[in-house]
């Protein structure tokens, strides 16, 4: 009953925003507060799993930590710049490049990780 209730509010959401159009402000604020709700469960999400792994993070070497961190830092700058990336075509490729190198930082790191 509980997942019911909350895809109801879902949809209810997306009625609003899509029912409503001219109601700009509305839908601006809900979509801030979308925005902001995500985020918030997202910083979360990382805590949690900081707090759960952290002597794993720590037994990594200062090199590897450092490329971990630097690839986290390096999706958020990404993630951040978004709008402004996206805005061109090669601003998109850029977009595409750096998660890749991100993601190619933390793969480093994880397989570190496993070796040991």
């Amino acid at each position: 009953m509980k997942h019911v209730r909350n895809i109801a509010i879902i949809l209810a959401l997306a009625g609003v925003v899509y029912a409503a159009p001219a109601a700009g402000a509305a839908v601006n604020l809900l979509s801030w507060l979308l925005g902001v709700f995500f985020l918030g469960v997202l910083a979360w999400f990382v805590m949690v799993m900081y707090r759960h792994y952290r002597a794993e993070i720590f037994s990594l070497g200062d090199g590897m930590r450092a490329l971990l961190y630097a690839s986290i830092g390096l999706v958020v700058l990404t993630v951040t710049a978004t709008p402004r990336l996206w805005a061109t075509g090669p601003g998109t490729a850029v977009w595409f490049a750096l998660l890749a190198v991100a993601s190619c930082g933390a793969f480093v790191a994880w397989r570190s990780y496993q070796r040991y």
